[in-house]
């Protein structure tokens, strides 16, 4: 098999193969609900990536009446549980932000203030909305109804990340909106204080020290 014809969408299909077999259709709303923060991908390639895996003997395809319908059920080989476990051995890459907010506001002085702060409350709600569902969830789990119960201590070390972003985009977007309350209609005019930049630098500098920010 040549590893390099994989890709990360493969591997996290190939991961979700490893925790039980699902039909094409369960992968894309388990991708959704599970990885759609961590890994989002539009569903149309997910339904090929199983295709792949069985091309490659890492997964196999078995049919699976459901009513008068047949669907296709995907599970993962031994030989897929090795693959799996070569790819976790590797560190792998860090995160790459796509974020449309952000991009507008690095443009702001472009367009008005108002709009600008129309973009940061939309971050904040998104932030917001984004934590309701996440909390939604860990009741679940604490009231002991979640799926797969065993891997609550993968769920814990991922969710946390992800509630941890969500709240830094909701602190960013508060800050933001207090930082811009008094700047003129138009941004390319606005000035900001010496000391808001030696703050947001010295996060920096405390994170490239390899320091907690606290």
């Amino acid at each position: 098999m040549a590893s390099g014809s994989l890709t990360t969408t493969s591997y996290a299909i190939l991961g979700l193969l490893a925790v039980r077999p699902w039909s094409t259709y369960e992968l894309t709303q388990q991708m959704e609900r599970s990885l759609g923060h961590l890994w989002p991908r539009a569903a149309s390639k997910l339904y090929e990536e199983p295709k792949k895996l069985v091309a490659h003997g890492l997964a196999r395809a078995r049919a699976d009446a459901v009513g008068r319908r047949t669907r296709t059920v995907y599970s993962i080989t031994p030989r897929g549980r090795r693959a799996l476990a070569r790819w976790l051995d590797e560190p792998g890459e860090g995160p790459v932000l796509e974020f449309e907010q952000l991009l507008k506001v690095f443009f702001s002085d472009q367009g008005t203030t108002p709009a600008l702060r129309s973009t940061l409350a939309a971050a904040r709600a998104w932030a917001v909305e984004q934590s309701e569902r996440s909390a939604a969830i860990g009741r679940q789990y604490l009231a002991g109804a979640g799926p797969f119960p065993a891997r609550i201590p993968q769920q814990v070390l991922t969710v946390g990340f992800l509630n941890e972003f969500f709240a830094v985009v909701h602190r960013w977007a508060l800050w933001a909106e207090a930082l811009t309350d008094d700047w003129p209609d138009d941004p390319s005019a606005a000035t900001v204080a010496r000391e808001v930049v030696e703050a947001i630098t010295r996060v920096a500098e405390a994170v490239a020290a390899d320091r907690d920010v606290g």
